[in-house]
C-alpha cells in the first residue's frame, strides 16, 4: 500500500459531470468488470486491472471492501513481462543460425524476411513464457463527496493507463488538477478566456 508510505507522489484528479448513485451504491460489482487478470501461467506481454487496496492478489474484492467512510480505496494493478535486449538478441541469433543451416542442407542460401519476422516472434513468445511477470500497484483514492480522486503515480504512461481504465469502468471522465485547471474554477467560465492570454514573464535580466 504506497499510499501508506511516509512520503508518496500522487496525481490529482477532478471527475467531471455528475457521478450516478449506481456507481457509488455498487462499486465492487463494477469494478470487477475491469478486475486484474493474472497471466502468470501465460506468455502475455501485459496484463492491468482493479485489485484491492488492501491485497494486490485479490481482484474479487473478497478482503475488505472499497468503501471507507466517504472515501472508495482500491488499486491498478500492472503486471509486464520485460525481455533484455540482449538475451533477445542472443537467442534470435541462435533461431537464425539454426535456419540457415537447415536451409543449406535443404539449398536454401538465405532466410527470407517474413521468415525472420517470424522467427523473431516465435523467440520473444518463447522468452515471454520462460520469464515472470513484474508486478506494479497504484493506489486510488475516491473521495466520494468532493468526487477528487487521487493516482498515486505521476508517470505519463500510467496516468494514462488509469484514464482511460477510469472511463472504461466507471463511465466518468476525469480531468487533472493542474495549474490551468484549477485556476479556471476559480475565475470562473466567464474570464476562462483570460488564462489563454497570459504570457511568460521574464524574471531574469537578458530573459
Amino acid at each position: 500500500m504506497p499510499l501508506m508510505s511516509a512520503s508518496g507522489s500522487f496525481t490529482r484528479y477532478k471527475i467531471v459531470g455528475d457521478v450516478p448513485d449506481a456507481v457509488l451504491r455498487e462499486p465492487v460489482d463494477i469494478l470487477k468488470h475491469h478486475a486484474f487478470q493474472d497471466i502468470d501461467a501465460t506468455a502475455d506481454e501485459r496484463s492491468f486491472g482493479w485489485v484491492s487496496f488492501e491485497d494486490m492478489l485479490d481482484n474479487r474484492f473478497a478482503s475488505a471492501p472499497p468503501q471507507k467512510a466517504h472515501y472508495l480505496l482500491f488499486a491498478l494493478r500492472l503486471d509486464t513481462r520485460r525481455i533484455s535486449p540482449a538475451v533477445f538478441k542472443k537467442h534470435l541469433r541462435v533461431a537464425l543460425d539454426a535456419e540457415r543451416q537447415a536451409g543449406k542442407e535443404d539449398g536454401r542460401n538465405f532466410v527470407t524476411k517474413d521468415r525472420k519476422t517470424e522467427l523473431a516472434e516465435q523467440v520473444k513468445l518463447r522468452l515471454m513464457a520462460r520469464s515472470l511477470p513484474i508486478p506494479a500497484v497504484f493506489d486510488v483514492v475516491w473521495n466520494v463527496d468532493t468526487h477528487d480522486v487521487y493516482l498515486n503515480s505521476t508517470n505519463s504512461k500510467v496516468q494514462e493507463l488509469f484514464e482511460d481504465l477510469f472511463t472504461l469502468t466507471f463511465e466518468l471522465h476525469l480531468e487533472r488538477m493542474t495549474p490551468s485547471f484549477l485556476a479556471a474554477r476559480i475565475l470562473g467560465e466567464a474570464r476562462t478566456k483570460e488564462l489563454e492570454d497570459i504570457e511568460p514573464s521574464p524574471f531574469a535580466a537578458g530573459a
